[in-house]
């Protein structure tokens, strides 16, 4: 057993959580471990009996006392079926709502609070739990907290306009889970259950930090509790801890996963660890579940595949590590918006436009002249200076230092950040403000640089160890 309020993660010891580190460590069912130095699945007698359970200040009644138990991120789960009576803070006035098995159809609307920009009215409303809720294995009730007033919460990375503060997840699961489990994805109802235990630590490298390292404590922080990822636009993203605009969700992946590789210790590494791979199991259970993915839509569309494929690196998971294999039509905005081809610039390698290849008038136009460029075009490079490469920098630069290039499957997204980088865009800049007269000569708007002091530095000092650009962004290889 755990004490209360303490995340098991912190009481599992390394060598149980890494005893079997070359193991598939996913399962569609829960059961005991066989190995003598692993935790094992508890006997449900030896739960304990609880009336409520609290998670993130919000509280769960249940009808009666039932066995609870908790993920190795500390969330709690529910051995079912199970009546929840009762969900604190009380929902009213379309605040505090909460929803039990999210569908991805949901798509275009949010059931979490009446303010939400996109999705508001009835679509919304009916996707909305009312008590009592029963629940039975395989169910997932993700209750919410709302802000009182939008926009005034301490923005991380990024201002976030969303009305929903937080939120939590309750599992309702047939069996006991061993402790290091990790929480299975909320969209998925055949309840996937993968183990801290076979994590492959043995990957992450000890890389120097540079000077504007974060802290790693604060940086898993935001990690500690669920991502909101399918009302696409990020109207309804926890404002206390997620990013809104999929630039943000871009960097955060980057610096989380660039943190981890790090020289680190292994306990100071673990949250964070354990918050980004729960995060990567989140996304691919929404992608499984039938989800199209999140694609090109100027800024919108990143930072989603790198938890995905990191986790599945992590977890020794082959279909998850390669998304883009195990479900080719699943979609992400990075590679949308890069692709070979022709630029104007010389370049080999091209942004491939605010919508994408496949996209008409906002897809690609590198390779016309800047004085052809239509009012579409303009779009696209607008997106491609401010809200799109300058975000990818972290991504690209951690997936090189994993040599995990072959997972992802999409090189031109690498030589296109290898072109963004160190192509030399001064003369670029001028050509483009005499026809047809945008002016990015501000440096801010400039390429050879990213969003984050942080990625920088870490760029400057690791990209030069690996494998060079080898004119990639000039000449595909």
């Amino acid at each position: 057993m755990t004490r209360a309020g303490t995340p098991p993660y912190m009481l599992i010891g390394a060598g149980g959580l890494v005893a079997i580190l070359m193991a598939a460590n996913c399962a569609p069912a829960a059961g005991p471990s066989t190995s003598d130095s692993s935790p094992i699945a508890p006997k449900i007698e030896d739960l304990p009996l609880k009336d409520s359970v609290t998670r993130h200040r919000i509280t769960w009644t249940f009808e009666r006392k039932v066995r609870v138990g908790r993920f190795v991120n500390g969330d709690w789960y529910v051995v079912g079926p199970v009546t929840v009576t009762a969900i604190a803070p009380k929902s009213e006035n379309g605040r505090n709502c909460s929803v039990l098995n999210l569908p991805v159809s949901s798509r275009g609307a949010s059931p979490f609070d009446d303010r939400v920009r996109q999705g508001r009215g009835e679509k919304g409303k009916k996707l909305r739990a009312h008590l009592p809720v029963s629940m039975k294995p395989g169910d997932a009730l993700i209750s919410s907290i709302s802000v009182e007033e939008i926009n005034k919460l301490t923005p991380w990375l990024q201002e976030s306009p969303s009305p929903v503060g937080t939120v939590s997840v309750l599992t309702c699961l047939t069996e006991p889970v061993p402790p290091d489990a990790f929480r299975p994805s909320y969209c998925d109802r055949g309840q996937k259950i993968c183990l801290a235990r076979n994590l492959k630590w043995e990957l992450l490298p000890k890389l120097k930090p540079v000077s504007s390292t974060p802290k790693i404590a604060e940086v898993a922080k935001h990690f500690e509790r669920p991502w909101l990822d399918i009302c696409y636009f990020g109207s309804d993203a926890a404002a206390e801890y997620q990013p809104r605009y999929a630039r943000e969700v871009g960097r955060a992946a980057g610096i989380s996963t660039l943190m981890l590789l790090l020289d680190f210790t292994r306990e100071q590494k673990r949250p964070l660890l354990i918050g980004v791979v729960q995060r990567g199991i989140d996304l691919w259970g929404i992608a499984r579940a039938g989800y199209t993915g999140w694609p090109a839509i100027g800024g919108h569309g990143s930072g989603r595949k790198l938890p995905i494929v990191f986790a599945g690196i992590m977890l020794g998971d082959k279909e998850m590590a390669t998304p883009n294999k195990t479900l080719p039509k699943l979609q992400f905005g990075e590679d949308m918006q890069t692709m070979y081809g022709q630029s104007w610039t010389g370049a080999k390698v091209v942004f491939a436009g605010h919508s994408g290849s496949k996209a008409g008038a906002l897809g690609p136009y590198e390779h016309l002249h800047p004085a052809k460029w239509t009012k579409d075009n303009i779009t696209s490079e607008n997106y491609r200076r401010c809200c799109t490469s300058l975000a990818w920098v972290g991504q690209a630069l951690a997936l090189r230092i994993l040599h995990a290039e072959k997972y992802w499957d999409h090189p031109a997204f690498f030589d296109y950040v290898d072109r963004w980088m160190h192509e030399d865009d001064g003369e670029h800049v001028k050509v483009i403000k005499e026809a047809p007269g945008n002016d990015y000569t501000a440096n801010w708007a400039r390429q050879g640089q990213c969003w984050d002091k942080f990625v920088e530095e870490m760029w400057a000092e690791h990209r030069k160890t690996l494998k060079p650009p080898a004119d990639g962004w000039k000449a595909k290889d």
